[in-house]
C-alpha cells in the first residue's frame, strides 16, 4: 500500500507540475506525451516568435579520433529552474528568463574515449518528502549520478558519495579499455522511489558484447532494487525456447538505450529495447530472440514481465525500437482504452492495449524473404500493423531509383542494380542488400507527440534507403584496407566478432550527395487514434541547397501545444519550425546558429510568459553546419 501511495503522489505532481507550465520529465509526462497545455502561443500568433536569449554551454568537442559530440538534450524546467545535460557529461542550471547560469556540474567525462553515440538526452528529477529535489545525470561513460538541485553539487547519501558505476554488474560485463561499449544517452525513467534505466550498447562489434540489463535503483540511496535481463538466462523462463543452442548465455545487447515510458498509476513501466550483438548476422543467434526488438511492459516494484510484444523477430538489419513509448488513453465502441504507441525503425506503428499488450487495430504475421546466406536461418514472417498504414516506404528496387539529374540517377540505378532488392525485410548478403528503410528509420529516437484533445499523435519519418554487405571473414580484413572506416555517408565497417561474417554498410546518396530514394527524404505527419488513419503528412525541413518539398532526414522530435502548435527542429538545415496541429501547414520557422538533433520543449516563466527552447549542436556531419552548444529560447514580443 506505501508503494502505491508513493506512485499515486508522484502522478499527482506530476499533472500538478503540467498544470503550472512546468516541463518535469524528458516527454513532458512520465507516459512522454509531449503535449503541454499552455495556449500563450497559439496558431494565430507563432509566426511572431523572437529569440529571448541563447546560451551557449562551451562542449561541443571533436575528438581527433572518433565522432564528435551531439547536443540532443531536452530541458526540464521545475521549480522555476532549467537543467539541462551535455555530452561531455555536465549538468547545468539555467535561469529561465535570462537564460543565466546558475550553477554547473562537471562529472569529468574523459573527452577522449572515442565514444559511439556522444550524446546525452537530458535528465531526471525526483522530489523527496522533506522538500529536497534532486536531479539525476545519466553521463556517456556509464555513471548515474544524484545532484542537490538547488546547489549541482552531489547528494553524498547516493551510491558512492553521488555516484552509481553502472558498468558493474552485468552478466556480461564491458571491456575495462572500450568506454564505446557501454554508454548511456537516455535519461532515467522516474516512478514512485525509483530510477529505472538502461544502456546503449556498441552495435556490430561481436557477438559477447556487454548484456543489456534494465535495472532499478532507489532514488535517495542509489542501491540496486531489481534487475531484468531482455535475453532471458533462465531455460525454463517465458522466451527462452527462442534462442537457439544456448545462445542466450553469450549473447549481448538487447539494451533499451532509448526513453522507458512509465505508467504511475498502474505501476508499470514500458521497456523498448533494441537488437541483439551482433545486428546484420543471427546465425549464432538463432529463434525469434525475445526480448529484443519488443517493447515490454514490467512492474515497477519488481521488475517483473507483465506483457510483451515484438516488433521484429529475429533482427538482421538494425531495427531496434528507437522511439520512446508514448501512453494515451482513446475511446473506443464508448470505452476508455488505456493505450501505447509503439514506433520503429521498420516505420511500423504499433498501437496497443497498454494493459494487456492486445493491437487495438490488429497485427498479423506476414511471410518474408529467406537468407541465401550460410548458415542464417531468417525468420519466415514479420508482423505488420493492419492499421496504422506504414509510416515510410518500405519497397524500392533499380526501377525506383532517383537522382537530382541524369548522371546521379543513373549512378543509383546501376548501384542499386547490383544488390538483393525487394519488400522490406529482405535479410543481409554476400552481394549486398538494400535495405528500406535504412538503419536509422522509419521512426528513430525522436519519437513522437500527442495532441490528446484532437486524438492526433504526430510524428517525424525518414525516407533513406542504406546498403547492407556481409563479408566472409577470411576476406574481412582485405575490405578494410581498402575502404577504410567512414562515418560520413559512405562506407562502414564492423567486424562482427564471433561470426562468419564482417559487415559494411552506407546509405545510398549519389555522388552529389543525394539519396537515391526519391523525396521527400523526411516528412511530419499526425495519425488519427481513434481510427488509425493518417490525417495529414507534409515534407519536414530542407536538404541544404535543394528545395523545400523534398524535406530532410531528422533527428529529434516534435511536442505539440494547447494552442494547437507542433514545434519540431532536429532537420539538416538550421531551423526550428511550428506547424498547424489539425493541417500540418507550416506556420513559422526560426532561424538557429546550427542545426538542432534535438526534442524541444516548452514552459511558462516566472515572468508569466511562454518560452519555446531547443538545443542546437549541430549534426556532426563534414559540409553540413558548424558542431554547436547553444540552447535557444523563443518568446513573443
Amino acid at each position: 500500500m506505501r508503494a502505491c501511495r508513493i506512485i499515486f503522489l508522484f502522478s499527482v505532481a506530476v499533472c500538478l507540475g503540467a498544470q503550472n507550465g512546468e516541463w518535469p520529465a524528458y516527454g513532458h509526462d512520465p507516459g512522454g506525451q509531449r503535449f503541454s497545455a499552455l495556449t500563450t502561443i497559439n496558431r494565430s500568433n507563432v509566426a511572431s516568435l523572437k529569440i529571448a536569449w541563447t546560451f551557449r554551454t562551451g562542449d561541443a568537442y571533436q575528438p581527433e579520433h572518433g565522432k564528435p559530440t551531439a547536443f540532443e538534450a531536452t530541458p526540464l524546467y521545475v521549480d522555476g529552474a532549467l537543467y539541462l545535460a551535455t555530452p561531455l557529461g555536465r549538468a547545468i542550471a539555467l535561469d529561465p528568463v535570462t537564460g543565466v547560469q546558475r550553477w554547473a556540474y562537471d562529472s569529468h567525462v574523459p573527452k577522449d574515449a572515442g565514444f559511439g553515440d556522444y550524446a546525452t538526452r537530458g535528465v531526471s528529477t525526483w522530489k523527496a518528502p522533506n522538500g529536497q529535489r534532486r536531479i539525476y545525470l545519466a553521463t556517456i561513460d556509464a555513471r548515474l549520478i544524484a545532484l542537490d538541485a538547488a546547489t549541482g553539487k552531489p547528494c553524498s547519501d547516493f551510491g558512492d558519495n553521488g555516484i552509481v558505476n553502472l558498468r558493474l554488474g552485468l552478466r556480461i560485463p564491458p571491456r575495462e579499455d572500450r568506454f564505446a561499449d557501454y554508454e548511456e544517452t537516455s535519461a532515467p525513467a522516474v516512478i514512485g522511489n525509483l530510477l529505472v534505466i538502461g544502456s546503449a550498447i556498441a552495435d556490430n562489434n561481436r557477438t559477447d558484447q556487454p548484456s543489456g540489463e534494465v535495472r532499478a535503483f532507489d532514488t535517495v540511496t542509489g542501491k540496486l532494487k531489481w534487475s531484468w535481463d531482455p535475453i532471458p538466462q533462465d531455460p525454463h523462463a517465458p522466451g527462452a525456447d527462442s534462442w537457439k543452442n544456448g545462445s542466450a548465455a553469450r549473447t549481448g545487447a538487447a539494451n533499451a538505450w532509448s526513453t522507458i515510458a512509465a505508467d504511475p498509476e498502474r505501476g508499470l513501466i514500458f521497456v523498448p529495447t533494441g537488437s541483439p550483438s551482433p545486428d546484420y548476422y543471427g546465425g549464432e543467434r538463432l529463434g525469434d530472440n525475445l526480448f529484443a526488438n519488443s517493447v515490454v511492459a514490467l512492474r515497477a516494484e519488481t521488475g517483473q514481465p507483465v506483457w510483451h510484444f515484438q516488433t521484429v523477430h529475429h533482427d538482421l538489419w538494425d531495427y531496434d525500437v528507437a522511439t520512446p513509448p508514448l501512453l494515451y488513453d482513446v475511446q473506443q465502441n464508448g470505452t476508455i482504452i488505456h493505450a501505447i504507441a509503439i514506433g520503429s525503425k521498420t516505420g511500423n506503428l504499433f498501437l496497443l492495449n497498454r494493459e494487456t499488450g492486445v493491437p487495438l487495430f490488429g497485427v498479423e504475421e506476414r511471410a518474408v524473404a529467406k537468407s541465401d546466406v550460410a548458415g542464417e536461418i531468417a525468420s519466415p514472417t514479420q508482423p505488420f500493423p493492419i492499421k496504422p498504414a506504414p509510416i515510410t516506404p518500405q519497397h524500392m528496387t533499380a526501377d525506383d531509383a532517383w537522382g537530382i539529374d541524369d548522371a546521379g540517377r543513373k549512378w543509383c540505378r546501376d548501384e542499386i542494380g547490383k544488390l538483393r532488392t525487394g519488400d522490406i525485410f529482405t535479410p543481409p548478403s554476400l552481394e549486398g542488400t538494400l535495405a528500406m528503410p535504412g538503419n536509422v528509420g522509419g521512426m528513430n529516437w525522436g519519437g513522437m507527440a500527442l495532441d490528446p484533445t484532437r486524438n492526433l499523435l504526430i510524428l517525424p519519418s525518414n525516407h533513406l534507403a542504406a546498403e547492407i554487405r556481409l563479408i566472409p571473414r577470411a576476406d574481412f580484413d582485405d575490405t578494410a584496407h581498402s575502404v577504410g572506416r567512414k562515418i560520413d555517408g559512405d562506407w562502414e565497417l564492423a567486424r562482427q566478432t564471433g561470426t562468419p561474417y564482417g559487415m559494411m554498410r552506407r546509405f545510398l546518396f549519389s555522388p552529389k550527395r543525394v539519396p537515391c530514394t526519391s523525396p521527400p527524404w523526411g516528412t511530419l505527419l499526425a495519425i488519427d487514434t481513434r481510427t488509425g488513419d493518417k490525417k495529414w503528412e507534409v515534407p519536414l525541413g530542407r536538404f541544404p541547397g535543394l528545395p523545400p518539398q523534398f524535406g530532410s532526414i531528422s533527428l529529434g522530435g516534435p511536442i505539440a501545444t494547447a494552442g494547437g502548435v507542433v514545434f519540431i527542429a532536429s532537420t539538416l538545415d538550421s531551423g526550428i519550425y511550428a506547424f498547424d496541429v489539425e493541417t500540418g501547414k507550416q506556420l513559422w520557422r526560426g532561424d538557429l546558429p546550427t542545426s538542432a538533433r534535438a526534442t524541444p520543449m516548452t514552459y511558462e516563466g516566472p515572468d508569466h510568459k511562454q518560452y519555446v527552447l531547443i538545443s542546437a549542436g549541430g549534426h556532426g556531419i563534414p559540409g553540413l553546419g558548424p558542431l554547436g552548444d547553444y540552447v535557444v529560447a523563443f518568446s513573443l514580443p
